[in-house]
């Protein structure tokens, strides 16, 4: 038995990767706003993105674990190379709008936990990050193992957590139900989205997986552990969001870590402010180092400059992203809840043609061979791609508004 279970534990490199992808500082930060604001309403968000995400990542890991050459480069050879620079381009900006985030998630979680100025600590992380990704020699084996520790930490803690509050079940049940009156803060139902239906995360399996060193064999046992990573990135969510309604709702609204701590004073005590803090710079500067290697690699892959980080390209792009990441956040002044908010719905903006990028591959028969999309993969995935568009368009016209005010 403990044998098997360091044996799963092993397997679940990559999904626990992705978690790390998705539970940043913006992911908590929405999870625990949402929660505050409307209970436990929303949850049913969640719970469709997370079906949404399964079907994505089960397709990324497919290709990964059944072709020698990478997702773009496929892409490019099959289709167009200038789509595939632009799907390329697509993850290199929404990884860098996440960036903003995370560095934001860094500032405010230090400045509680030290009371020095948030905007110091980017340019304290953030170096530190790019000597990483330079002069570590196996990358991926340093993330996985940093990774899930981060994920296991934060399950803990909320589990904890709400073991202690002891919520409603009925109540809570009930936020698995759509109703109208979830529909009037689109703002927010695409910032959840973004939560838990991160394409990028998806597409990047295809190469975590090569990462691991998996291959045709390791087929079930790769989408069962990238579903496990999805799961698992949905029930910290879930927990959060939990936690926060049950704690804070209706009465307090989430404008500092501070206010995001009160959710776990039940455990912690006086010292959740800290616990919290600590918890969310954790989050930050894994999100931070994984997102900026998504972005890098995908670059780098889509023009034909390699695609593994132990090459000179990817790396130099992922700095790029690390680097414009701490600068606009640094200079940022205004609302850094709402920016975080904001970042992490806007890092949809050029998600479509990833989902475009996935269906059209994982349907070709010349491609995948026995492994093309069923109908009900198919049926899914046009769901999702329609979900995003709905989503993309809002933020769009919010976009164009907010700058018109500017």
């Amino acid at each position: 038995m403990k044998l098997k279970l360091i044996q799963i534990l092993k397997s679940v490199g990559p999904a626990f990767i992705m978690a790390s992808v998705v539970i940043g500082p913006g992911s908590i930060t929405v999870a625990s706003s949402v929660g505050s604001e409307s209970g436990y309403e929303l949850l049913w968000v969640i719970a469709i993105s997370t079906l949404l995400m399964v079907v994505y990542t089960s397709m990324g890991v497919r290709f990964g674990l059944t072709n020698e050459t990478s997702f773009l480069q496929t892409v490019a050879n099959n289709y167009s190379k200038k789509f595939a620079v632009f799907i390329g381009l697509a993850v290199f900006f929404a990884a860098a709008s996440w960036q903003f985030g995370n560095n934001l998630g860094i500032g405010i979680a230090m400045h509680e936990i030290t009371n020095v100025q948030a905007y110091v600590w980017p340019m304290v992380f953030t170096p530190m990050g790019i000597v990483l990704i330079f002069y570590a020699k196996n990358l991926y084996k340093i993330l996985e193992k940093l990774m899930m520790i981060m994920v296991l930490i934060m399950i803990l803690s909320f589990s904890v957590n709400i073991i202690l509050i002891k919520p409603d079940l009925f109540e809570v049940s009930k936020g698995f139900i759509p109703s109208k009156s979830d529909l009037t803060d689109l703002n927010v139902i695409t910032a959840l989205v973004g939560t838990t239906f991160a394409l990028p995360a998806a597409m990047y399996q295809a190469y975590l997986v090569k990462d691991k060193g998996w291959g045709t064999n390791n087929l079930r046992e790769g989408v069962i552990s990238t579903n496990m990573g999805v799961v698992t990135l949905s029930l910290i969510t879930m927990m959060i969001v939990i936690t926060s309604g049950a704690t804070l709702y209706p009465n307090i609204r989430v404008n500092s870590a501070a206010g995001m701590a009160l959710q776990l004073e039940l455990l912690f005590g006086s010292y959740a402010k800290y616990i919290f803090s600590i918890g969310l710079c954790a989050a930050a500067f894994s999100s931070l180092m994984i997102n900026a290697v998504i972005g890098g690699g995908l670059l780098a892959d889509s023009l034909g400059m390699g695609r593994s980080m132990n090459t000179k390209m990817p790396r130099l792009f992922t700095a790029i992203i690390l680097t414009i990441g701490m600068i606009i956040s640094v200079f940022f002044k205004g609302n850094v809840i709402y920016a975080m908010i904001m970042a992490q719905a806007s890092s949809i903006l050029g998600v479509p043609f990833i989902a475009i990028g996935l269906i059209l591959v994982l349907n070709n028969k010349k491609i995948m061979k026995n492994e093309t999309n069923n109908w009900k993969e198919n049926l899914f995935a046009i769901v999702g791609f329609f979900l995003i568009c709905i989503m993309v368009y809002f933020m769009y016209h919010k976009l164009i508004q907010h700058i018109s005010t500017l």
